[in-house]
């Protein structure tokens, strides 16, 4: 599945924030023919992520989580600088869990120029992402395996992480309240999720800004429980006072065109 273009991914911020889009309207802010911007939100429509109605389209409502992959295309570049980011914050010779999610897939591309790491996971994705690394050891948790993801969730991916206890944990979710509340829509995945924020000396949570505008009903964590939070734009002033509070440093990882990797804006 080809990425999206810059402009189909600004049509669906645009739908994000104001709830509908029209035709017209985006024709002339992107000075672009009305034609082109119904081969756009035809396209958008039929990955699912955007609705189509009459003379526009609306963003999808209520908390049914989108399509995997779908969600890989949604700001995809800003994921890729989450991860670069976030890679940058790992040394080499240490140890690892990542879980499942399109950003922390990105940080295991990122990861993969490391060495002398020991990476596990319960994401088939990132395992296919570094099994071919030279010099790093990859250990894959089992169980089932969720066709939607990739994902290994269940009871014995939950005791496999609790053999361990490693440097670092990088997690993601699918949604952030504005109390703080880190949340997801599979309660096995947040078992899974909880077990490897408590089997870590340091755990980076990874996600775009996209998170902080949904809603998922299961709770994995509170931002308290995080040392590291990098994101690809400044949070709501709520969030921002938390991390403060809590001493969570947040990292902003703003996707910069033209070069390989963002430059991280770090608060302590």
């Amino acid at each position: 599945m080809d990425p999206l273009l810059p402009r189909q991914s600004d049509i669906l911020s645009l739908a994000k924030s104001q709830g509908r889009v029209d035709v017209d309207g985006l024709a002339s802010h992107f000075d672009v023919t009305p034609q082109t911007i119904r081969k756009d939100l035809n396209l958008l429509c039929d990955r699912e992520l955007l609705e189509r109605v009459h003379g526009g389209a609306i963003y999808p409502s209520g908390v049914a989580n989108l399509a995997y992959e779908a969600r890989r295309l949604l700001a995809s570049e800003n994921k890729a600088a989450i991860g670069q980011v976030a890679a940058q914050l790992i040394p080499d010779n240490s140890s690892l869990i990542l879980n499942i999610g399109t950003t922390t897939e990105q940080v295991a591309h990122a990861l993969r120029h490391h060495s002398g790491l020991m990476v596990i996971t319960n994401n088939i994705n990132v395992a296919n992402i570094l099994h071919a690394v030279d010099g790093l050891d990859l250990i894959i948790a089992g169980g089932m395996v969720r066709r939607s993801d990739g994902g290994i969730v269940g009871e014995s991916s939950v005791d496999f992480i609790r053999q361990f206890k490693v440097d670092y944990a990088i997690i993601g979710t699918s949604a952030i309240d504005q109390d703080g509340s880190l949340l997801d829509f599979d309660y096995r995945e947040v078992r899974a999720a909880k077990a490897i924020i408590k089997h870590a000396r340091k755990t980076i949570l990874v996600c775009d800004h996209m998170k902080f505008e949904r809603q998922a009903p299961v709770c994995i964590a509170h931002l308290s429980d995080i040392d590291v939070f990098v994101t690809d734009k400044a949070p709501s002033e709520e969030i921002v006072a938390l991390c403060e509070t809590h001493k969570v440093q947040l990292v902003i990882a703003e996707h910069q065109k033209n070069q390989a990797a963002a430059q991280p804006e770090i608060s302590e």
